[in-house]
């Protein structure tokens, strides 16, 4: 691989830190505003050597589309490395395949919350863990949703309407179900995500 000058090393750290952190690549403005460049021709021109270098991948017409060439999607993920028993033991088959949770979380309709609290713990959602979400304003009875209250507060329930309350109720044996008018759903959890300590 041909060398990167010093600015195109920059601009290559820039652009892997945001899509790393965000998901996403920086636009050829904010490129530009990062390394004072005023023209976005001098941005291009880095973007072009970069490219040529195999280190970016941009997508033609889409101001967003620069993906890095190391996350191309045979290199995404995580390696699926078999299968567990967690009941009868099984015969240990490894495997060669990679599981990309991106794809089944990183759609533009989804967020992730930090959980606070051990109201769903029956539910296997502990304090520290995340829940994903899909971003949605109904749910169906039952659902694990991220709800929002009249005086503006946000919690993590099953989502019951009865009648003319709603009933917001923890996975706690120890904990009261909440009952409130009006609530709004932002979000239903499509995942859980434990970082074992």
């Amino acid at each position: 691989m041909e060398r990167l000058t010093k600015r195109q090393q920059e601009v290559y750290e820039f652009i892997s830190e945001k899509i790393h952190s965000r998901g996403y690549g920086p636009t050829v403005r904010e490129i530009g505003s990062a390394f004072n460049i005023s023209s976005p021709n001098g941005v291009m021109c880095h973007l072009r050597a970069l490219e040529k270098k195999g280190l970016i991948i941009r997508e033609a017409n889409m101001s967003r589309a620069i993906t890095l060439a190391s996350d191309t999607p045979e290199n995404r993920g995580l390696p699926l490395a078999g299968r567990i028993a967690a009941g009868m033991l099984h015969e240990a088959i490894e495997q060669n395949e990679r599981v990309d949770f991106g794809e089944m979380f990183g759609s533009d309709d989804m967020f992730v919350l930090e959980v606070s609290g051990d109201s769903m713990i029956e539910d296997q959602i502990a304090d520290g863990d995340y829940v994903v979400c899909r971003k949605q304003d109904t749910a169906q009875k039952g659902q694990i949703v991220v709800a929002l209250t009249d005086d503006n507060e946000a919690t993590l329930k099953r989502w019951y309407p009865e009648g003319n309350r709603i009933r917001l109720e923890p996975a706690n044996s120890s904990m009261k179900p909440i009952y409130v008018d009006n609530a709004r759903v932002l979000g239903v959890v499509t995942g859980v995500v434990r970082q074992v300590r």
